[in-house]
């Protein structure tokens, strides 16, 4: 059987065992961990060993390193050009301490030079040789430039031109590059560049081509030295620079190239000819290189025959002159073609490409452990261009020359190995040269007998998170190789590879585990020597989550930001929150705070746009969620405004944006200022789009301009631009006339002519002036002008009264007039009329509503404009109470050329009087003859109060005042009155007439300690007024009637009575300050508590209110509503005079007679009329209807 180590693989817990890894890093072979089995040994294996061509500073030792494993530990020799090489003989050299590592010392005596040659180290013990490459040391060189003399190089212009560098040969061979004195490296273009081998190469010159130092220089970078060729001297002629210095003992031939400068089609100087060729190894850089002279300079492209340029290893360098392949293989072998081409032609090259190879590996032999009696095999295989040789050696020695052993046999690149035995270890060489390099590798046969070791760990743990795959190690060595299987739990089964995964190294793969994965796991491992198990515990953890993501922030400079990360864990794991910028720390900066899962920062800056990220991790996962801050603010200011294109009326205006500041620029504003006509003050240009920097502006003339611009983007604006230089425009007759002409008459002998001014900037001159012309529109007359400055009126004097004028205003300055102004028609100053409407009447519609016709005035004796016509009306009065108060007029104003209007409003059973005005703008005509008109009676408003006095067992006293507006003659009184049981049920009503001049009545026959419920009112011949209410109670006997009237005079009772005056002292103040507050209400609404039957609204075309006012100028009083402290109720006023309804100084009413406007005047109250509100009555009487 074969013996097969098994590798150990990471283990995925939280305890980590350090395990070893059975792949040699270097040496690509398998190991016995010889750390781990003592007692165990193994053939030598090279680790480590210098580099096959070694290259030596010859100022340092010299260190040729030989590094090897085995056990027992390996000895160590050298040979040198094939013989031994005593060590021990050279004070020089020495071996390190367990090492077969060569220090050569040369830095104090001896050469480097004396130790060149091809060494090998040999690494043996017990169980066989392993050797190393044939390493070859060479000391390297860098060499000086031969002393040359180098005389200048004169050409003419546009000729081609090779400057030659050949350095010397060195070891390695050096980088080169062309640098002035000054050690600048020399500029290279499509036109000038250096080769592949040095030289710098023009395809023409041009005059700036002379100078006096073109040196090349040589790179040795192995000794860190740059040696320098002697500068070249190269000077430019032009064609008339030539013909100027021609002299006869100069001719042609002494000029470089001796060619005329004339353009030509290309040709190539790198490589010559048509074809070439090139053989590259296999993974190197494949360099094609094509250099072309020809005027104009031309450009160079590459193709392959018969096939493409494989895409991703193609690579152009020296402005498109070299063509290089990376990795070459074989199948890049063709032919490449390079063109140079320029508008008068191309030439072409073709290079033949064959791609060789020194050896390489297809199968590297592989280190073998058996055990005594199994078969193995060594397999070395290896290609390459032309097909390697392969030769086997052991320990060292030429397969052919070593001991027989019965156990191998050799079949060209195979050992077969059969019936192996202890004897058969040995360490066996593959060897795979061709001409141009070879392979040589060790591999050992170890011939072992071992019983199972399990080198994992006992009893590990092991931590997974859910869903994702468990590894658990089952690292085992054994010879032969044991099998292996696992178990769960203590009684559990053989696990199958249905559910699990077994590698070949013993690791168990729980692919996708998950909470029932949880256990001990056994593993078991066994050979024909023997068996071992180990235990191990998975312990399933739940996935570390990030449940709140940071979000994406746009902030203002300046601002504040906070970024958020929730995270959830298992809670048996402790989980860190760390939070990056950029994927790097945070800054460390007090503007930046943590605070549990929250990342502020603050006075955010443009250094903190960046990406956030959270990162949240435990022992066993890690998470991270990512969001982006971008940092906002108003654009920068533009800046660099360049004026072009000055003409006349126009300029262009070019500027560079400021930095937008992650919000794009949307628009940018134009402004400008006017230095001559307003310094300091800058005015709306226009806008243009964000995407142009460009704007054509249109000018005025004489302005001296200057502008600056502003970037706008979603934060806002940006600060204004700098200043751009100033512009001067011509100055030019001016393109507008002043506007808001008006004539309008002051006095009715004048003209007054207005306007608005032309501001400066619209003066386009200096000396700006106005012509002011005016004639009579319906005459004949010229026009009269004026020119005026700095003014914007002019008054005409001596006009006739209220005459059309025709009128305009002309711009003016020192170049010209404006263009000829609009006429407008004004008129001359305003008169009273003269005259009164004549004919008017009046025809009554109802008891408040009367309607008015008057003739219309002639209109030249208005002597103005019509404003309407003023209807001035009143309440004529006996003369007794004319001596008392004055005549209170109302007015009313009709707009318009008017013939008649309504007057509403008015009070029933009246006898008024008016009079017709016209008004025109400068006031009020004569007045019209008086006219007298009556009022019909109209329904009574309710008595003023009714009071229930004087209870007793089977009769009531009722007391009343008549209606405070009887508008007309009362006719009589009406009371009804019903009794109310104690379930608050009606019982039949009692209807009684009463005679119109008494004011109180007794009821008797009443039933006693009965509640009635009483209704009042007036009546006249239009009909029956409002009514009034009252409950009383009938007594239960005399002694309880007088008790009642004695409680009136307690003092508790009159301590009551002043609470509740104080009550309504307060409701009263209240509704005054209201009634202040509402001042104007309409007439529709008073009608409607006034419940007038005969006021109707009315909708005639030719019937409209107009305004009403007070004649007189007198504040109006005020009325507010009182409350008797005691039962009786007291209705308010029923007059519908205009004066009831605000204190406003006009009114106006639509044509169907409903109110518009307000209604102004003093109210005046006359007791003789009923105006007058009662006293309130007294306490006592008012306890009584209680009862």
């Amino acid at each position: 059987m074969r013996l097969k180590i098994m590798p150990l693989k990471k283990s995925f817990s939280v305890h980590r065992v350090p395990l070893i890894l059975f792949l040699c890093q270097l040496m690509s072979a398998l190991e016995v961990p010889l750390d781990q089995l003592e007692n165990l040994v193994q053939p030598p294996t090279i680790t480590r060993q210098s580099p096959k061509d070694y290259i030596i500073d010859p100022r340092e030792n010299i260190e040729i390193q030989c590094e090897a494993k085995g056990k027992p530990p390996p000895s160590f020799s050298w040979t040198r050009n094939g013989t031994h090489f005593d060590i021990d003989k050279d004070p020089l050299v020495k071996m390190l301490p367990n090492s077969g590592t060569l220090v050569i010392s040369i830095t104090i005596e001896g050469k480097a030079e004396t130790y060149e040659g091809v060494y090998q180290c040999t690494a043996r013990n017990e169980r066989g040789a392993a050797i190393s490459n044939n390493i070859i040391i060479r000391p390297s060189r860098s060499p000086l430039w031969t002393k040359e003399k180098l005389e200048q190089i004169t050409i003419l212009k546009g000729q081609s031109l090779v400057l030659p560098c050949r350095p010397p040969l060195g070891l390695p061979p050096p980088i080169i590059f062309w640098m002035d004195n000054s050690f600048q490296r020399l500029p290279q273009s499509e036109r000038v560049s250096q080769g592949l081998n040095g030289d710098l190469y023009f395809s023409n010159v041009l005059p700036e081509d002379t100078r006096e130092d073109y040196v090349c220089y040589a790179r040795f970078n192995h000794t860190q030295t740059i040696q320098q060729k002697q500068p070249i001297s190269v000077k430019v002629h032009s064609m008339d620079e030539l013909n100027d210095t021609i002299t006869a003992n100069l001719s042609d031939s002494e000029f470089y190239g001796a060619k005329s400068y004339i353009e030509r089609p290309p040709k190539l100087l790198s490589p010559e000819g048509r074809t070439s060729h090139k053989e590259e190894l296999r993974e190197n850089v494949l360099s094609l290189e094509c250099i072309a002279e020809g005027l104009p300079t031309p450009s160079i492209t590459w193709t392959k025959e018969d096939g493409e340029l494989p895409i991703n290893r193609t690579s152009y360098t020296n402005f498109r002159k070299t063509l290089n392949i990376n990795l070459v293989s074989e199948a890049d072998s063709g032919k490449y073609k390079c063109t140079a081409r320029n508008p008068l032609g191309f030439v072409e090259h073709t290079i033949s490409v064959t791609v060789k190879a020194a050896p390489y590996w297809i199968t590297a032999p592989k280190n073998l452990v058996l055990s005594p009696g199994e078969d193995g095999t060594l397999i070395c295989r290896a290609n390459g261009n032309p097909k390697p040789k392969i030769s086997w050696l052991t320990n060292g020695v030429p397969i052919e020359m070593a001991p027989d052993d019965p156990s191998r046999k050799i079949d060209g690149d195979t050992i077969l190995f059969s019936d192996v035995q202890e004897s058969s270890s040995a360490v066996y060489q593959c060897n795979a040269s061709n001409e141009y390099g070879y392979l040589l590798a060790n591999a050992f046969v170890n011939v072992l007998a071992e019983p199972p070791r399990i080198l994992t760990d006992a009893n590990l743990h092991y931590q997974v998170i859910t869903d994702r795959p468990a590894m658990l190690d089952c690292a085992f060595f054994g010879s032969p190789i044991p099998t292996f299987k696992w178990f769960k739990g203590t009684k559990g089964s053989v696990l199958q590879e249905n559910t699990y995964i077994f590698h070949d190294n013993g690791t168990l793969e729980i692919p996708v585990a998950q909470k029932d994965s949880a256990g001990t796991y056994t593993c078991v491992v066994r050979n024909k020597l023997g068996m071992a198990k180990n235990d191990v515990h998975l312990e399933i953890k739940d996935p570390t989550r990030i449940i709140k993501h940071p979000e994406y922030k746009v902030v203002q400079r300046g601002g504040k930001v906070s970024f958020e990360c929730k995270v959830k864990h298992d809670p048996t794991l402790i989980a860190t929150l760390t939070w990056l910028k950029d994927n790097g720390e945070l800054p460390n900066d007090g503007r930046f705070s943590i605070d549990n899962d929250h990342l502020v920062i603050m006075n955010i800056s443009d250094e903190d746009d960046a990406t956030y990220t959270c990162v949240a991790n435990t022992s066993l996962d890690i998470v991270s969620a990512s969001a982006v801050l971008r940092v906002v603010d108003r654009p920068n200011p533009p800046f660099d405004l360049e004026l072009t294109s000055l003409l006349e009326r126009s300029v262009q205006l070019s500027w560079i944006p400021g930095d937008e500041n992650n919000s794009p620029i949307t628009d940018f504003i134009i402004e400008y200022e006017d230095s001559l006509h307003e310094p300091g003050i800058w005015h709306h240009h226009s806008d243009v789009p964000g995407t142009q920097t460009t704007a054509e502006l249109k000018l005025s003339p004489y302005v001296k301009y200057s502008f600056r611009v502003i970037a706008v983007n979603s934060i806002g604006r940006s600060l204004p631009s700098e200043v751009s230089e100033y512009y001067m425009t011509k100055a030019a007759e001016p393109e507008e006339n002043p506007t808001a002409v008006e004539g309008i008459g002051s006095e009715p002998d004048n003209l007054v002519i207005t306007w608005q001014p032309l501001k400066g900037f619209d003066s386009n001159g200096p000396g700006l002036q106005y012509k002011v012309s005016w004639r009579q529109k319906d005459g004949d007359d010229e026009w009269t002008s004026v020119v005026v400055a700095n003014v914007s009126k002019y008054i005409v004097s001596g006009t006739p009264t209220f005459v059309p004028y025709l009128v305009k205003v002309q711009a003016l300055n020192d170049v010209g007039f404006a263009p000829e102004p609009v006429i407008i028609i004004g008129h001359s100053g305003e008169d009273l009329p003269m005259v009164a409407p004549s004919n008017v009447h009046v025809n009554v519609v109802n008891s408040t509503l009367a309607e008015v016709h008057w003739e219309p005035v002639p209109p030249k004796s208005i002597r103005g404009h019509l404003k309407g016509y003023r209807i001035y009306y009143w309440k004529v009065k006996n003369s007794s109470k004319r001596n008392k108060r004055h005549v209170e007029k109302k007015i009313l104003t009709f707009n318009g050329n008017k013939t008649h209007g309504m007057l509403p409003g008015l009070e029933p059973f009246s006898h008024y009087m008016l009079n017709v005005r016209v008004v025109n703008g400068k006031g009020e005509g004569p007045a019209s003859v008086d006219r007298v008109f009556n009022t019909p009676e109209g329904v009574p408003s309710a008595p003023l109060f009714l009071k229930i006095v004087n209870p007793t067992l089977d009769s009531l006293t009722l007391e009343w005042d008549p209606p405070s507006h009887p508008n007309g003659i009362l006719t009589a009184y009406t009371l009804k009155f019903q009794p109310i049981n104690s379930t608050h049920e009606l019982g039949p009503l009692v209807d009684i007439k009463i005679p119109a001049n008494m004011t109180s009545l007794i009821l008797r026959n009443l039933s006693y300690n009965t509640r009635y419920k009483f209704y009042f009112y007036a009546q006249t011949s239009a009909g029956s007024g409002s009514q009034i209410t009252e409950e009383a109670v009938t007594t239960v006997d005399e002694a309880m009637a007088s008790r009642q009237v004695d409680i009136a005079t307690q003092g508790w009772f009159i301590g009551l009575m002043c609470a509740v005056a104080l009550l309504i002292l307060i409701l009263l103040i209240v509704c005054f300050i209201r009634r202040n507050k509402g001042g104007k209400y309409p007439v529709k609404e008073k009608e409607d508590a006034h419940a007038d039957p005969e006021i109707q609204p009315m909708k005639e075309d030719d019937g409209t209110f107009g305004e009403y006012s007070d004649a007189e100028d007198h504040k109006p009083s005020k009325k507010g509503s009182r409350t008797p402290s005691d039962r009786t109720v007291k209705k308010e006023d029923s007059d519908d005079s205009l004066v009831d309804y605000g204190e406003g100084v006009n009114g106006q009413f639509n044509e169907d007679g409903s109110f518009i406007g307000q209604y102004s005047g003093k109210k005046e109250k006359e007791p003789a009329e009923g105006n007058e509100s009662s006293e309130a009555p007294s306490p006592v009487n008012a306890m009584n209807s209680f009862v």
